[in-house]
C-alpha cells in the first residue's frame, strides 16, 4: 500500500467509494468523473505504478476483472459496447498513480469520441517503426 495513493485510501476505507465488485485480487468502483452511464475502474488490490511495473498475476486479473465488469455492465445495463482505457504515465493521461483500467459503457447515441481521428499511415512510415521496434534500427 502507498499511503499516498488515493487508490490504495479507498482500498483501505480511508476514501468513499461505490464499489461494484471485488474478489480477492481486484476491487471495481464508479469512476467519479463518469464519461458514460456506468463508468467504472478496475483496480488490483496491491499497489503497482502502473502497466511498466504491474505484476503478470496481477494484471492477468485485473483484465479478467475488467472482463466480467464489462458482461454486467452490458447485461444490466443494456450498453452497446464496451471502452477499455488504461493510461500509462502523464503524457498517456495518467494522474492516479496506481495501475487501473477503466471499463466504459458505450451507447449508440452517445457524444463520446476520441480526441482526434485515426489517420492511415505511409506503408514506408509502418515499415521503419515496426524495424525500430523489432531491434533493427
Amino acid at each position: 500500500m502507498d499511503p499516498d495513493c488515493i487508490f490504495c485510501k479507498i482500498l483501505a476505507g480511508e476514501l468513499p467509494a461505490e464499489r461494484v465488485h471485488e474478489d480477492e485480487h481486484t476491487v471495481a468502483f464508479m469512476d467519479i468523473n463518469p464519461w458514460t452511464r456506468g463508468h467504472a475502474v478496475v483496480i488490483p488490490r496491491e499497489h503497482s505504478r502502473n502497466l511498466y511495473v504491474i505484476g503478470d498475476e496481477d494484471l492477468s486479473r485485473t483484465m479478467a476483472a475488467a472482463q466480467r465488469l464489462a458482461l454486467q455492465l452490458r447485461d444490466r445495463l443494456g450498453c452497446d459496447g464496451i471502452n477499455l482505457i488504461n493510461s500509462c504515465e502523464p503524457a498517456a493521461w495518467q494522474t492516479i498513480f496506481h495501475f487501473h483500467v477503466h471499463v466504459i459503457p458505450r451507447y449508440e447515441n452517445d457524444p463520446l469520441q476520441l480526441p482526434v481521428r485515426p489517420e492511415q499511415a505511409e506503408p514506408e512510415e509502418l515499415a521503419a517503426v515496426a524495424r525500430e521496434i523489432r531491434g533493427g534500427g
